[in-house]
């Protein structure tokens, strides 16, 4: 049992994080047991938020990336920040889950000048993945082997993974994540980010079914 009642399952801790540190940390979504761990391998530190107990199987869990101007200063260049909180929510609501923040995928993974500059592209035309790609950078560089060991170091035996991307989803399941099912996390679009979104749909093959029908 750890920390404020908070339960997890058997563990064998991975070799390439180390569990630095657990605190309680009341936010306005909820009450969550934020669990800091130190990435060895690329000197990163990345945290968990536990909400209830997360010790069964089918766990509600959100992967998410670091996204700093949209977690943080609420660009509706993206969804990231409206995704954010609806994880949270949702996790808060189901009474258990947990959610994996990723430091060091920003602008999926090419780093946040990058995806500067990638935003200023696409603001002369070009869409998300033309804009990487002129810079000389990949579309997606996101490895999601850190989130993997620390939902493996937590004992979670199985997920339900907030996401609408099957990418994320093959990515951790080859990482030794048994993923039970892919849960929707569908956000309101906005005219700033409508391009974007389907963008990510029809060259990213996110799911967005949201979208259909929608002008602009």
């Amino acid at each position: 049992m750890a920390a404020d009642g908070i339960a997890f399952g058997d563990i064998s801790r991975p070799a390439g994080i180390e569990r630095v540190v657990e605190v309680r940390l009341p936010t306005t979504h909820g009450e969550f047991l934020a669990i800091g761990y130190l990435d060895r391998a690329r000197m990163r530190e990345q945290v968990a938020l536990v909400h209830g107990d997360v010790s069964g199987h089918g766990t509600l869990t959100r992967v998410h990336s670091e996204c700093l101007t949209g977690d943080v200063f609420g660009s509706l260049h993206c969804e990231c920040g409206d995704q954010l909180s609806s994880a949270l929510d949702a996790i808060v609501a189901e009474g258990s889950g947990v959610l994996v923040y990723v430091q060091g995928h920003e602008g999926r993974g090419i780093g946040l000048l990058a995806k500067l500059k990638a935003m200023r592209l696409q603001t002369e035309g070009l869409d998300t993945v033309e804009a990487n790609l002129a810079l000389g950078l990949p579309v997606d560089a996101r490895d999601y082997r850190v989130a993997a060991d620390i939902l493996h170091d937590l004992g979670m035996r199985s997920v339900r993974l907030l996401s609408n991307n099957p990418q994320k989803r093959d990515a951790l399941r080859r990482h030794g994540i048994e993923i039970s099912e892919q849960v929707p996390l569908l956000t309101s679009p906005h005219p700033e980010n409508l391009r974007y979104l389907r963008t990510k749909r029809e060259r990213l093959q996110h799911l967005l079914p949201h979208l259909d029908g929608l002008s602009g």
